[in-house]
């Protein structure tokens, strides 16, 4: 393969696609709408499984730099009833198979394994178009246009790429998180710092409202507030507001949400289809990630865009002219497993038995 392989999105899909492709010695380029790596945080903790994210590093060479970047303790496990009551409390002993990461730091392994100048940053994609015989043409922001033979939608839950296969969107899943952060927990919120434990605590009434709570490098906890609402329940809201819908719980509980550090934000759930997502195989162009196949959150989304980045990568360096149709073939039925297992919701009886395995 001779033409630089055109990767739209530099998320950690992207990244993933392009390292696994270096590695097999194929070029890519990456386009990405932000100015820079640092141009805003990069979100939370991600639990890297043994199953598919974790193979999908180990395609692009790069379980070492992995290893080296998780948080020991933070696969540590605890279920608070809404009274405040212990149901479960399962330490990290370093034998489970969903260790943690920051995101950003996991994001900034995959970037300094490439190549200089394979991300090409400011380049927001704002049209693509059809020009027939496998080759796409993409127009940027300012940027100009470029013509590629074999396109990567790896840009996210808003795809531009994906209107080239199918003219399906995401729609609102009925469910948000609210997103605070406690800083320097241990001197400043310490009640909350031993209520959250060394890793991830969670508290569900199990009927649409829920607290996740993460402990993150430096002290920082990381909240979501989880409520079942329309999405114009939350136009004007503020932290007294959400702090009502959890009426009824222990005091200390609603704490993480009320004594927040950071002003809140709103994070609205949106899904693609729950049957999965499906298009007509189309010469040169196919979907990573969200772009493919958008859940609301369920722990699996960061896991399965390195997965789909890792079968593609790998099908590319090894397959001919049937290595985008191979890949699509393994992805719609995982899309659509993946669709139909983030829409179930389990019951307390459920997350007790799964944390104590």
């Amino acid at each position: 393969m001779n033409a630089p392989v055109t990767i739209v999105g530099a998320g950690l899909g992207g990244l993933t696609l392009a390292n696994v492709l270096h590695v097999n010695g194929i070029e890519s380029i990456v386009y990405e709408a932000e100015r820079s790596a640092d141009a805003r945080a990069q979100g939370g903790m991600l639990d890297i499984h043994d199953y598919n994210g974790q193979p999908a590093l180990e395609a692009a060479g790069l379980m070492t730099e992995f290893r080296a970047a998780v948080l020991p303790g933070r696969e540590a496990y605890r279920g608070l009833a809404t009274d405040g009551t212990l149901l479960f409390d399962k330490a990290d002993d370093g034998t489970g198979g969903r260790p943690e990461v920051q995101r950003g730091e996991l994001r900034r392994i995959l970037l300094d394994a490439l190549p200089a100048g394979t991300v090409r940053w400011g380049h927001k994609l704002d049209g693509v178009r059809t020009l027939g015989g496998g080759r796409h043409e993409l127009s940027f922001a300012g940027r100009g246009r470029v013509t590629t033979s074999l396109l990567v939608g790896a840009d996210g839950a808003w795809s531009r790429v994906r209107s080239l296969l199918t003219a399906a969107t995401p729609v609102y899943a009925g469910t948000s998180f609210i997103e605070t952060f406690l800083y320097d927990v241990e001197k400043r919120h310490p009640e909350l710092a031993r209520l959250a434990g060394p890793g991830t605590t969670i508290v569900s009434d199990f009927a649409g409202r829920q607290i996740n709570v993460h402990r993150e490098a430096g002290g920082t906890l990381h909240v979501y507030a989880e409520l079942t609402e329309p999405l114009e329940f939350f136009d004007g809201f503020d932290l007294a507001r959400i702090a009502r819908e959890f009426d009824g719980w222990a005091p200390e509980l609603l704490a993480f949400i009320t004594a927040s550090d950071t002003p809140p934000l709103h994070r609205p759930h949106y899904a693609l289809p729950a049957e999965g997502l499906r298009w007509d195989h189309m010469t040169g162009v196919t979907l990573i990630g969200d772009a493919a196949h958008l859940a609301p959150p369920d722990g699996e989304g960061a896991n399965l865009a390195m997965q789909d980045a890792a079968e593609l990568g790998t099908a590319l360096a090894t397959r001919d002219g049937d290595a985008l149709l191979s890949y699509e073939e393994t992805l719609f039925p995982r899309s659509a497993e993946h669709a139909e297992a983030a829409t179930y919701k389990p019951t307390r009886e459920d997350m007790i038995e799964f944390f104590a395995m």
